[in-house]
């Protein structure tokens, strides 16, 4: 079955960086895009960035853009988040989610996540 593992989260000081991995299984890893999504407590789920199955082509929310970096190893079936310049807003679980089609049936998947915290 699909099978999505994060790991990578910390406890790190403001300005600080750290490196997420979403380790996947059950599916053709290199034929979807994969996203990192996260959830602070009280807020809703946001969506911090996305990749291609190829990896050509990336987004990113706003609130990251230029501190974030998202990319993936199809030859590992691994996605990563580069975070760097963390801040006191990016605390959060961290989790990773694809979605596939079956039958015309959409299905997500999501990692249990891996906890961000930024504090001095």
């Amino acid at each position: 079955q699909v099978q999505l593992e994060e790991s990578g989260g910390g406890l790190v000081q403001p300005g600080g960086s750290l490196r997420l991995s979403c380790a996947a299984s059950g599916f053709t890893f290199s034929s979807y895009t994969m996203e990192w999504y996260r959830q602070a407590p009280g807020k809703e789920r946001e969506l911090v960035a996305a990749i291609s199955s190829a990896g050509g082509t990336t987004n990113y929310a706003d609130s990251v853009k230029g501190r974030f970096t998202i990319s993936r190893d199809n030859a590992k079936n691994t996605v990563y988040l580069e975070m760097n310049n963390l801040t006191p807003q990016d605390p959060a679980l961290y989790l990773c989610h694809t979605v596939r089609y079956s039958l015309g049936r959409r299905i997500d998947y999501w990692g249990q996540g891996t906890q961000v915290t930024v504090s001095s």
